[in-house]
Parts: C-alpha cells; structure tokens; sequence
C-alpha cells in the first residue's frame, strides 16, 4: 500500500524546500497531497522568493484525513502562517499522537513546533538563525536530525532539503527503497547507501 503525505503551503513558503520534498515523495511513489494553509482560502501561493505554487486542495478539505506523514517546508512567512493555523497544529498533535511522522525544516521547526511545545522532549535542528529558539539541550547542529522517540525528522535549511527528504523516504521505506529513489537521480546521498540498502 502507498504511503500517504500532507505537505503544506502557504504565502511564504521556501519553494526550495517544498518543491524538493514533493518531488522526492513522488519519486518514492507515494500519494502526495498539497494543501494551502493560506488564511485566504487561495490555493495558489507566492512562495519566498516568488515562485508561484498551486496546492491539491484547501488543507480544512483534508482535515479529518491520515496520513503516513506530515511535512512542514520552512520559510519565515510559511512557517508563520503555519504557526497561526489552529487547524495545522491540530494536525501537528494528531499526528505525532498517532506516532506517525513529522518532518519540519529551516524556520519551521523552531516556529511551528517549539513555539506550541509539540516536541517538548525532543532533539531537533533547525535553520541557524533560529538556532537561539530551540533549548540548548535538544538542539542538534546537524543537517537533519531524527528522534526516534518522537518519530520526528527535522532540517536546516534550503541546502540540506534533498538529504532531508532522503531521510523521510528511507524512515517511510526503508534503506533499500530510498537507493532506488536515490540512484538513478546520480545524488550525493547515494554515496551513503549500497544497493542492499546499508550504510
């Protein structure tokens, strides 16, 4: 069966971050689901650095739905819009109750999670800017960094998106699917795994 992930996004979103994810979960085969955020109730948004972006639906219109995983891009206004959306962090809890995935990159991690105190025990990284947001105990200055008690993925930035998707492939799959995402693609992580999928 297919795994199914939510991204959203919304105003402000890096596009870099959202766009490489989606990519990345569609390669994996997964069912993708984008859905806007946006407090306007417009399902095209202007991302961070102006690239227009167009979502599946509104994210009210898959509220009550499961997904395997949910992953939040980064960008300032994104990730703040997502901090306000009393639906997405709803979503956010629903979620990490059910002890399915989370996956939160650049500004979204300290923004949206530490902000409402989703993951108050775990270990996380974010974009250094927002480094002085997170408790210095759970803070990790790691490209991504996985808790495994939380199921939670978290990611730096714009640079690190494709290693983060990476990761979520391989926690959603396992190693060997993410070779074959990552092999054909002559990606720099495929220098990590073999073809039996072990490090």
């Amino acid at each position: 069966m297919s795994k199914r992930v939510l991204v959203p996004i919304a105003s402000g979103t890096e596009e870099m971050e959202a766009v490489t994810v989606i990519d990345m979960m569609v390669r994996a085969g997964y069912e993708v689901t984008v859905a806007s955020a946006d407090f306007n109730g417009d399902l095209t948004v202007e991302a961070s650095r102006g690239v227009t972006l167009t979502a599946d639906c509104l994210l009210v219109d898959i509220a009550d739905d499961e997904f395997d995983a949910v992953i939040l891009s980064g960008g300032i206004g994104g990730a703040e819009t997502f901090r306000d959306s009393a639906l997405l962090v709803e979503i956010v809890k629903q979620q990490k109750y059910d002890g399915r995935l989370v996956a939160a990159i650049c500004a979204a991690p300290a923004v949206v999670l530490q902000h409402h105190n989703l993951f108050p025990d775990a270990i996380m990284t974010c974009h250094p800017s927002f480094h002085d947001q997170i408790d210095n105990d759970k803070l990790r200055v790691k490209r991504v960094t996985f808790d495994i008690h939380d199921n939670l993925i978290t990611s730096q930035g714009p640079g690190t998106a494709l290693e983060f998707a990476m990761e979520i492939i391989i926690k959603l799959s396992g190693k060997a699917h993410a070779w074959s995402v990552a092999e054909p693609m002559v990606t720099l992580p495929t220098l990590h795994y073999n073809k039996l999928g072990e490090q």
